[in-house]
């Protein structure tokens, strides 16, 4: 991506790219088990990124895809569009569904006829099937984190429409016996059975706390938008931080602590609200 592109400056964390010197070490907190994985923000650099061939002036970097072994029900990425970029056919796969949140930056997304420009905060939903597009028309870089999911039909239940909103326009529901200090706020409507997937962004004050292992059949993505924690994933307490990204496998023992000193928020993505085909 030329370096002559600017970057909006944004409350999440949006500093990818570039090349760490010759004389770092070669030490970082990347981790692959068989029951997650964490990719911290300093691997995201220049040389590990994506081309999508359905996108103009765009580079991506590819947080987790259905591989042997690791989360397999949903694909994610980081998405960077330069000024003038974006793409007329963003989705090659006519059963895949897709949901996009916009960290920096704004992003033109029409969907079905329906256009709204998304700016930090704001997100968009693409059925599967739909036609939809995608394009910056700013001046600066637009930065978005692309979910997609192969839609998994309900019998008697149509599939849901386009969505758009923005994530600080919408109520953050407390979690119960939590004195508000664990909030969550979800962006598709859990109690939709047409939708078999959720994305929710999750808020923790410093020193609030997930105080049991969540052990579960659902796959997490889990992207740190601002903040620090200690998070809890199978046996191990990893450190993470703005920037990092989780991939937590069905099962995965989690929790975390958050570590202040500021709101500690991450972007979950979640299968929900399918029966588990045997």
């Amino acid at each position: 991506m030329p370096k002559t592109q600017t970057r909006a400056e944004a409350s999440y964390y949006t500093n990818y790219g570039g090349h760490p010197p010759q004389t770092d070490l070669l030490t970082d907190r990347a981790i692959v088990t068989e029951a997650y994985t964490v990719i911290p923000r300093g691997v995201l650099r220049d040389i590990v990124t994506s081309v999508f061939p359905e996108w103009t002036g765009t580079r991506a970097w590819v947080l987790n895809r259905p591989v042997a072994g690791g989360a397999t029900t949903f694909a994610q990425s980081i998405v960077e569009v330069n000024p003038g970029g974006g793409s007329e056919n963003p989705e090659p796969q006519a059963e895949v569904q897709s949901f996009i949140f916009v960290v920096s930056g704004s992003l033109t997304v029409t969907i079905n006829g329906q256009t709204q420009t998304l700016e930090e905060g704001g997100f968009a939903f693409a059925p599967a099937g739909a036609t939809w597009s995608a394009h910056n028309n700013g001046v600066e870089i637009a930065t978005f984190h692309w979910i997609r999911k192969r839609y998994e039909p309900l019998a008697g239940v149509a599939a849901p429409g386009p969505v758009f909103g923005n994530e600080r326009d919408m109520a953050q529901n407390a979690m119960p016996d939590t004195d508000g200090k664990w909030r969550t706020t979800r962006m598709l409507d859990p109690e939709d059975v047409a939708f078999d997937f959720g994305v929710n962004i999750v808020t923790f004050e410093p020193g609030a706390s997930i105080p049991f292992a969540e052990t579960h059949v659902m796959e997490h993505g889990l992207y740190v938008l601002e903040g620090k924690a200690v998070y809890r994933l199978n046996a191990d307490w990893v450190e993470v931080e703005a920037g990092d990204y989780m991939s937590l496998r069905a099962f995965c023992p989690q929790a975390c602590y958050a570590g202040g000193p500021s709101n500690f928020r991450y972007l979950l993505y979640k299968d929900q609200n399918r029966q588990i085909a045997l």
